[in-house]
């Protein structure tokens, strides 16, 4: 596929049901949906140029099949993560107006996208793909993904299937990450395999357990 193509319907994914959107469709109730999306572009392609960068540095130094590898275990963990999916604190989920909207808008997903899980995988995507068409692919399916959510969730005045939706989008980061480390590690001892099995079953207990709750 494609590498623009590949990392607009990656990161699309990537972004059902993340942080982010939940802050989107949040701020979007408060200011208009255009000015709304206009930040979240521009903060995203600001972003995703560093997470392209990194990946296409680190990308060019590596060996090919490494990459690959660890790729695919990034994006199986990825998709643990979007079927963790995201919540909102209390203090995210009210309106700010001591700014203009689209600063609030830009500064707000700028800084949840540092370190967040649509910025590791564009990273994850640039490592193996052209550099300029993972940024523009990754900011455009950012974009879209919000967008479609803000819009359907004004439309229908109530709550998105979220749990189809993460799941719908973890199966699709699972048969990538497969496919990925397949075509990556086929050559690799059984002792990577055994090791990259448990670091993927660890993972998936992390993000998958179930909070203690303090008593």
């Amino acid at each position: 596929m494609d590498a623009f193509w590949l990392s607009l319907v990656m990161i699309f994914l990537a972004e059902l049901g993340d942080k982010t959107q939940l802050v989107a469709l949040t701020l979007a109730t408060c200011y208009n949906t255009g000015v709304v999306l206009w930040g979240i572009f521009w903060a995203t392609l600001a972003v995703h140029v560093f997470s392209a960068g990194i990946g296409w540095f680190i990308g060019g130094r590596l060996p090919v099949d490494w990459i690959k590898f660890i790729a695919g275990i990034a994006f199986i963990a990825f998709g643990f993560w979007t079927l963790r999916g995201d919540h909102l604190d209390e203090d995210e989920k009210s309106c700010k107006t001591t700014i203009h909207p689209f600063w609030l808008v830009f500064s707000t997903f700028f800084m949840a996208e540092l370190g967040d899980k649509t910025m590791l995988s564009t990273i994850t995507l640039a490592s193996t793909k052209p550099f300029l068409p993972v940024w523009l692919g990754s900011t455009v399916g950012m974009v879209i993904s919000d967008g479609l959510a803000i819009i359907v969730g004004k439309m229908l005045h109530a709550q998105l299937p979220e749990k189809a939706v993460k799941i719908g989008a973890s199966i699709i980061f699972f048969l990538f990450g497969i496919f990925s480390m397949y075509e990556g590690g086929s050559g690799f001892s059984f002792m990577i395999w055994a090791i990259a099995v448990l670091s993927i079953l660890l993972t998936g207990y992390l993000f998958l357990r179930k909070p203690s709750i303090n008593t």
